[in-house]
């Protein structure tokens, strides 16, 4: 779990022109990939994400403009490498409900989050396929979509409560060599009642309500 001087904190009234430049979905993917894989050139990082070289070397200039990346150490003298400056950024919500480019990275940030959420489970598949993780993830990975009936309180106390563990069990499992990186996706969104007339769920979107995760410490989708 980031310590707090391993965030980057946005402020949408002092931070507008950084969320602005952040708002491009190719960005916020290149920033994650530094964070997720570590240090590369924009080359590497054109293969990972189908762009071209020229793209991604831009976009990773805007990124270094506003400081969420800098320069990493250098393999040898013909191409930069970069890293992630932060491993989160995080925000108030009501902050960036309250500017148009809060607005807009908030809910361009949730489309590049399910987009990697999708990245992820197919990448999860292949590597238990392919041998590269060990069978006792099999019984901990996993998948659920719960519908709990919360106050807006109780949501809060359980985003606190989930922090609080992570912070506890990351620092507990620091030197473990047994330890792998795991792409954690947790969701709060409340939904309200829908009338008789409301539009229906887009095709293939509504909520399962599958309750509890079929696999044991399965996360909530």
């Amino acid at each position: 779990m980031p310590s707090d001087e391993d965030k980057r904190v946005l402020d949408p009234e002092h931070d507008a022109a950084a969320l602005k430049a952040l708002t491009h979905p190719l960005r916020i993917q290149l920033l994650g990939l530094l964070r997720q894989d570590g240090p590369a050139t924009a080359s590497e990082l054109a293969h990972r994400t189908g762009e071209s070289s020229a793209s991604t070397s831009y976009h990773l200039r805007v990124l270094a403009k506003y400081a969420f990346i800098a320069e990493a150490e250098h393999r040898d003298g013909r191409e930069r490498r970069w890293r992630a400056v932060h491993s989160m950024t995080a925000w108030s919500s009501a902050a960036m409900e309250s500017t148009p480019e809060g607005r807009a990275y908030r809910s361009q940030t949730r489309r590049v989050q399910i987009e990697h959420l999708e990245a992820s489970v197919a990448r999860h598949e292949a590597d238990l396929a392919a041998g590269r993780l060990g069978q006792e993830w099999l019984e901990t990975a996993g998948i659920s979509d719960m519908l709990p009936r919360l106050t807006a309180e109780s949501l809060a106390e359980l985003w606190g409560t989930l922090d609080g563990k992570l912070q506890e069990l990351t620092s507990r499992d620091a030197e473990d060599p047994r330890a792998m990186q795991v792409v954690l996706f947790t969701a709060g969104l409340p939904i309200a009642p829908r009338g008789r007339d409301d539009e229906p769920h887009p095709p293939g979107r509504a909520a399962t309500g599958a309750g509890e995760p079929t696999e044991p410490g399965g996360g909530e989708s």
